[in-house]
């Protein structure tokens, strides 16, 4: 399996730089064999792509992106944290926070933004346990907040 960071270049994409904490606490933390990430917001060159609620501001197509971005925030403490993504055996579980309208009910969709990032690039190591979670606002407005917890070499 090529490494995890040609697959995100051959997606088009690349990790981010580590996003700076708004509040006080720190990006990972690891513990044995596992890392946890905070809750990474869809934070881009320093800024949120999008504010607002999904299913109002938001559509659910730029709520996964969202999602996406989470998720690359995401894995870049991860990397921050083990120098090497590499080094991950497992992406144990996904959570995602998607601020919501009342009415919107496809939160598992806007998470699989997020989901379908860890499989393209760990493949089966990618499959994880996962909570989708309608919430009423997340700091800075961001539509989505995505942690993860993952098993490491």
């Amino acid at each position: 399996m090529s490494h995890p960071e040609e697959k995100l270049t051959e997606l088009g994409l690349k990790l981010p730089d580590v996003a700076k904490p708004v509040a006080a606490y720190v990006p990972a933390v690891r513990t044995g064999n596992l890392v946890y990430t905070s809750g990474q917001l869809p934070l881009r060159d320093g800024t949120l792509i999008a504010t607002g609620k999904v299913g109002g501001e938001v559509t659910a197509e730029t709520a996964g992106e969202c999602a996406q971005q989470c998720a690359l925030n995401a894995l870049a403490a991860v990397k921050a944290e083990i120098g090497d993504l590499a080094n991950v055996k497992r992406v144990v579980k996904a959570v995602a926070f998607i601020a919501s309208t009342t009415d919107f009910t496809g939160q598992p969709l806007v998470a699989n933004g997020a989901s379908e990032l860890f499989g393209q690039v760990f493949g089966e190591a990618g499959q994880h346990a996962r909570s989708a979670v309608g919430v009423p606002v997340l700091p800075l407005d961001a539509p989505v907040e995505v942690e993860l917890i993952v098993e490491v070499a």
